[in-house]
């Protein structure tokens, strides 16, 4: 059974703060896949390139809580490949930003065993805290 949407302005308008974060006509996907088939971390995501993008012109703010967005490479196969001209990095570019921008820390600092943080890369620290902290 799908799931029936209704467009309200709510939609409309995360629609239009997305377009505007990414500088891409996202209207224009015509939903052919190419960049779900040439992604390679599609096969570590919860939803699909073309899913993602989807979502997004339908303003589904459901996207948001996918972990798709934060394991885009921003490699550019898909941009290279798409039909359209469109960059799906750069929309998942915005998306996190919309989701950095409401300031909610998925990593307390504090709570990592000094150990581990000396065990760890640091550009892997410095990535983690600009991708999953406020």
């Amino acid at each position: 059974m799908t799931k029936k949407v209704v467009i309200t302005s709510k939609n409309v308008d995360f629609l239009k703060k997305v377009i505007e974060l990414s500088a891409q006509p996202i209207t224009r996907c015509d939903q052919c896949g190419v960049c779900s088939g040439s992604c390679p971390m599609v096969n570590e995501m919860d939803i699909t390139p073309s899913q993602l993008m989807r979502m997004v012109q339908l303003g589904q703010e459901e996207v948001l809580g996918s972990k798709a967005m934060w394991l885009c490479a921003s490699c550019y196969t898909c941009t290279v490949r798409c039909p359209r001209g469109l960059d799906v990095s750069k929309v998942a570019e915005a998306l996190r930003q919309i989701t950095l921008r409401k300031a909610i820390d998925y990593i307390d600092i504090k709570k990592i065993p000094k150990g581990e943080i000396k065990k760890l890369p640091q550009i892997a620290l410095v990535g983690a805290f600009r991708k999953f902290t406020g």
